[in-house]
Order: structure tokens, then C-alpha cells, then sequence
């Protein structure tokens, strides 16, 4: 399973809000909620967070292992 937590500390690391992605990025509410939510997002998205917060890939996503498989 993919989770984003790690973007919330890496977002906050680098001094940019979710209303600021909103707002000056236009990245959209609905991309952010499906990150806060765990749930699928495409590469195209995780590229344009990697540029905006010019970081790299893990420093957003994570692979965890699902437990109850």
C-alpha cells in the first residue's frame, strides 16, 4: 500500500500549505483530499508535487506493506 505521510512533514519543511497548492499551484482539493485519504493518485500528480516541493519521490510516498494480506 502507498501512503502519503510523508508529504505533510515535507509540505511543512518547506513552508507551503495546502491552501497555498490550492491557490498559487491550482493544484486541485479533490488530488489533495485522495492524498490525505491514502487512496490513488497518477504519476502526473506526484511529479508536480516532487517539482513544486523540489523533492524527491520518497520524501512523499511510502510503500507499507498491507497487513492483512
Amino acid at each position: 500500500m502507498i501512503v502519503y505521510t510523508k508529504l505533510w512533514q515535507t509540505m511543512k519543511t518547506r513552508g507551503i500549505s495546502q491552501y497555498k497548492l490550492i491557490k498559487d499551484y491550482r493544484f486541485s482539493s479533490g488530488q489533495l483530499d485522495r492524498l490525505r485519504k491514502n487512496e490513488n493518485v497518477s504519476t502526473y500528480t506526484l511529479n508536480q508535487l516532487c517539482e513544486i516541493l523540489k523533492c524527491n519521490l520518497e520524501d512523499i510516498a511510502e510503500y507499507k506493506e498491507d497487513k492483512e494480506t
